[in-house]
């Protein structure tokens, strides 16, 4: 019984981690790498393992850095079953046919450019039609109902308070007699926060295989953000300036306009106009509405008091690029939200690349941010961004907002590893820098948990 790691591994992006126990491969996410271009592409299109070893896919949920590969996966010879949430999968599949249209349509333009240069033109990691061939694997199944994928392997999704649909994994493995309870946490989110159910805390485990993008750091009380976003709102309007708000297309967009919705009902920011241009946020919002199983009972009241509780009336949503391109036009005070998240994707480079240069605008991030993305970039200061191949000035207020994250902090991953009655006797630290894993590993050992790992890539570690 044996766990391979990769690529989310002292890095935050591209999860893939090999579970190998008797004669049954199961691999636990499969997600795309992001950050440098030629880097990424590299490991995106040469996937650290063979497909058709795999039987089974064990998603947690659908962001594109843990989901964002399977197409690249079928496209190399997978033909198992991909094992997630009802809602992951609803998600899942806007999300892998929107990543194979923005690749398609961003090589499009890109490719002009390289025409220009006498450059070869680039492919795609995989294309619609390989999208296509992936969905009909998905066996969506309910939380906390036990499954049995293979004779070796039985998982158990469990809520992880993420984005909808998101799970922490029990897996009970048997291999020669021997028993095992394997905890894979996925991405684990924030307690108290709206919408989505709490983290759900298990009662043991003989492996941890824990997150730890937050591993060195601790949130700011969620309360305290909305006082900020009104402040920053406010200071934004009186400049007549537009508020770009990169955001992944999944949880975060829903986060904001919830928030934004509650400022303006009671009079806390202005009256402005809201844009979520995103057809992928459009159509996250209304998964979010098919699916009230995942909301917290604090939603459930907020729905019965509430017809519009994600603001839809004061929203305008843009479907098509000519609607997007005269948001660049039109002028401010106003609000776009447009993914992606981390700025590597999408229309909103397009909405950066037209107002990052003016003092009058702002520029709100509301996620992590990994290493060398054009979101990192702006949060570190930089007075001068390359989108598309140039370079503009960074004169627009930039601003980060922690407390919007989606995921747990250091205590609270501390708090899932120690609250267990049986404390898990092997942990490994994957998905996080290697300052917040090493953190992440210190606190651990020094709170008495044995036997905690920081693996290298490519790492295999004996369960």
């Amino acid at each position: 019984m044996k766990l391979t790691v990769h690529d989310a591994v002292r890095n935050v992006t591209g999860t893939k981690h090999v579970l190998t126990v008797g004669e049954t491969s199961a691999l636990f996410d499969c997600g795309l790498v992001q950050g440098p271009r030629k880097e990424s592409e590299r490991r995106n299109r040469n996937l650290p393992f063979a497909p058709g070893g795999i039987d089974c896919v064990l998603l947690s949920h659908a962001h594109v850095d843990h989901s964002g590969s399977l197409p690249a996966l079928v496209k190399g010879g997978f033909s198992g079953r991909i094992h997630c949430t009802k809602a992951t999968a609803d998600i899942a599949e806007i999300l892998l046919r929107d990543t194979a249209y923005i690749q398609e349509h961003d090589l499009k333009y890109l490719n002009k450019r390289r025409r220009k240069r006498g450059e070869p033109a680039l492919e795609p990691v995989y294309t619609m039609d390989d999208v296509e061939a992936t969905l009909p694997l998905f066996a969506p199944v309910d939380y906390n109902t036990r499954v049995q994928v293979s004779r070796d392997i039985a998982v158990t999704f469990r809520e992880a308070g993420h984005i909808l649909g998101s799970a922490s994994l029990e897996i009970d493995a048997v291999e020669a007699h021997r028993r095992r309870r394997i905890v894979f946490t996925g991405d684990l989110g924030r307690d108290d926060m709206p919408i989505l159910r709490d983290v759900y805390r298990p009662k043991s485990a003989d492996v941890l295989v824990t997150e730890s993008t937050y591993g060195a750091r601790k949130h700011n009380p969620a309360d305290h953000v909305a006082e900020e976003l009104a402040v920053f709102v406010r200071e934004t309007a009186k400049r007549r300036g537009k508020i770009i708000v990169p955001a992944f297309a999944v949880g975060r967009t829903q986060r904001i306009i919830y928030m934004l919705h509650e400022l303006m009902t009671s009079n806390r920011i202005p009256s402005m106009p809201i844009f979520v241009d995103s057809p992928l946020a459009i159509s996250a919002t209304e998964i979010f509405q098919r699916h009230p199983e995942c909301y917290d009972e604090e939603m459930y009241d907020l729905l019965r008091s509430d017809d519009d509780p994600f603001g839809f009336s004061r929203i305008t949503y843009t479907r098509t690029a000519a609607e997007s391109k005269k948001l660049n036009r039109r002028p401010g005070p106003m609000i776009i939200i447009s993914a992606s998240g981390m700025c590597e994707a999408g229309r909103v480079l397009h909405h950066l690349k037209n107002n990052v240069s003016s003092r009058r605008n702002a520029v709100m991030i509301v996620g992590y941010q990994a290493r060398h993305t054009l979101g990192r970039r702006l949060v570190e200061g930089m007075d001068k961004v390359r989108i598309f191949g140039e370079h503009y000035p960074v004169r627009a207020r930039v601003k980060a907002f922690n407390e919007f994250s989606a995921h747990a902090d250091s205590d609270d991953l501390v708090e899932f590893a120690l609250g267990m009655r049986r404390v898990p006797r092997r942990t490994i630290i994957v998905h996080g820098s290697e300052q917040a894993s090493l953190a992440l590993a210190r606190r651990l050992t020094e709170n008495g948990l044995a036997g905690v790992t920081v693996p290298l890539d490519g790492e295999t570690i004996e369960l």
